[in-house]
């Protein structure tokens, strides 16, 4: 190996090593076998299908036992964590600014009738047209976006939202306590621009922006195409009598002779989705009526003013026929550079979903049968540690390609393929993790005497109950548009 070849190396290998101490030092207690338990996830020559075939891993010097007490009563000081995330380096755009995604996944737990705190998420693809409410733990996680055409994310931060939990308030509080240990560990300075934050339709985007308007942040998600907003109040004319309107005309999504003419119009070409047109309108704002979460002290409900973005494609990958994807952005005056780029990095949204897959399919993070919501969260933050270690991983691991698969360059690596390669960088990093000590297996319950404490066994909550004597109705092919937000 050249003398440059090792420098270039060495740096990598400087940071993983920082963040593996970091994380054996948040690990407070069974720190141990958390630690190793981490590295058998990252060094099993397979899919993770159970923790306890994690203590068949030689990474992991421990037996399965310990393996599940570490998981059950091992502590992790989260906080520490989370600043440890936010201090690695961070993928960023092409203007340099950071790119967030936030979305919900569920780890479904159906069949667990003594897990507390379960809450009905709703899965898609089940069944043909069917959204089938299934118990489980929703999680709320955060990742930075890289650019160009990679399944790459950055894990930030998860959070189980509990039951009765606002997802709009609760995702707020989140980005916002991000955003400060991005701030404080320098990921973000005065000159920078504002960081973006991109969500899907199942976001309230004009709620997001007006509860982060005191930090840099600008929101950019897709709305439903049933949405109805409003314009902005056209300026008042002299000698009007009456109170002044607070909304302007009627901004229908499913009706194009209220659109008018929009702002900014490009057209730009695609490798997968051919020609993209790409319209918007400028301060276009819902009309709020949701009292209890909007009103403030004095009882007024602001105007989130924002830009709106059409874009249409002229085919989809799949072959199905495409649909327009409206945007709402929370900033205003948008030029036609900014309308590119808006919905360009609304497409790398996606990118996420390449990281749940890699979390459940591959590195088992909804594998084990965890009953509490406790070592849920426990072994949540595991999994994001040791993404965390296979990125920074990076620039060290070879391509270990299977012979029915093609050659990848070094920086087009997919996260498998780190990880087939993380066994021989494990050496070459910080391993604090110490030797077991000999022990013996607890005498459990004598054979022959029945449990006389039984597992309590708790119920499966619900956001919003059906009233017992509405009829379901059937639906209507042609719905009336939202004119409230």
């Amino acid at each position: 190996m050249s003398l440059l070849h090792r420098d270039v190396r060495r740096e990598p290998l400087v940071e993983l090593s920082c963040f593996r101490a970091e994380l054996y030092s948040c690990l407070t207690s069974r720190s141990d076998a958390l630690f190793e338990m981490a590295d058998a996830v990252l060094c099993g020559d397979g899919p993770v299908k159970s923790l306890a075939e994690l203590s068949l891993v030689g990474e992991h010097r421990r037996g399965h036992g310990g393996l599940y007490a570490a998981v059950a009563r091992g502590r992790i000081d989260t906080s520490r964590l989370r600043r440890a995330l936010a201090s690695v380096p961070l993928p960023r755009s092409d203007d340099g600014r950071l790119v967030l995604a936030i979305d919900i996944t569920c780890w479904l737990r159906p069949d667990a009738h003594t897990s507390p705190e379960r809450i009905l998420c709703h899965t898609y693809g089940r069944g043909k047209d069917q959204h089938i409410p299934v118990p489980g733990w929703p999680y709320s996680i955060i990742c930075a976006l890289e650019p160009g055409r990679i399944s790459w994310t950055a894990p930030l931060d998860a959070l189980r939202l509990a039951p009765g939990d606002d997802t709009a308030t609760a995702t707020a509080r989140q980005l916002h306590d991000l955003l400060q240990r991005l701030i404080a560990a320098g990921q973000w300075q005065s000159r920078d621009p504002d960081v973006l934050v991109i969500a899907d339709a199942g976001y309230d985007a004009p709620r997001l922006a007006f509860l982060l308007r005191d930090l840099p942040v600008q929101v950019l998600a897709r709305m439903r195409s049933d949405r109805v907003l409003r314009r902005a109040v056209p300026p008042r004319q002299p000698h009007t009598l009456g109170r002044p309107p607070r909304h302007g005309g009627e901004f229908v999504f499913g009706q194009p002779d209220t659109w008018g003419t929009p702002d900014t119009e490009t057209v730009t070409d695609t490798r997968l989705y051919g020609t993209g047109t790409a319209r918007s309108w400028n301060r276009i704002h819902p009309k709020l009526t949701h009292r209890s979460s909007w009103a403030a002290a004095d009882g007024t409900l602001p105007i989130v003013e924002g830009t709106v973005i059409r874009l249409d494609i002229d085919h989809l990958p799949s072959g199905a026929t495409p649909k327009p994807v409206w945007l709402w952005w929370s900033g205003t005056d948008a030029t036609p550079a900014d309308t590119d780029r808006l919905w360009q990095a609304y497409l790398r949204r996606f990118d996420i979903e390449h990281t749940f897959r890699l979390f459940k399919q591959t590195l088992g993070w909804t594998c084990p049968k965890i009953r509490t919501p406790e070592a849920a969260d426990r072994w949540t933050w595991l999994i994001l540690a040791a993404y965390t270690q296979l990125r920074l991983a990076r620039p060290l691991a070879a391509d270990l390609r299977r012979p029915w698969e093609k050659p990848s360059p070094p920086d087009r690596l997919t996260p498998a393929r780190v990880r087939r390669d993380f066994r021989h960088i494990r050496p070459k990093t910080v391993c604090p993790a110490r030797a077991p000590k000999p022990s013996r297996p607890g005498p459990g319950r004598p054979p022959g005497r029945k449990n006389t404490l039984p597992t309590q066994r708790h119920d499966v909550h619900t956001a919003h109950k059906a009233s017992p004597t509405k009829r379901r109705t059937k639906k209507s092919t042609a719905p009336r548009p939202r004119r409230t937000g």
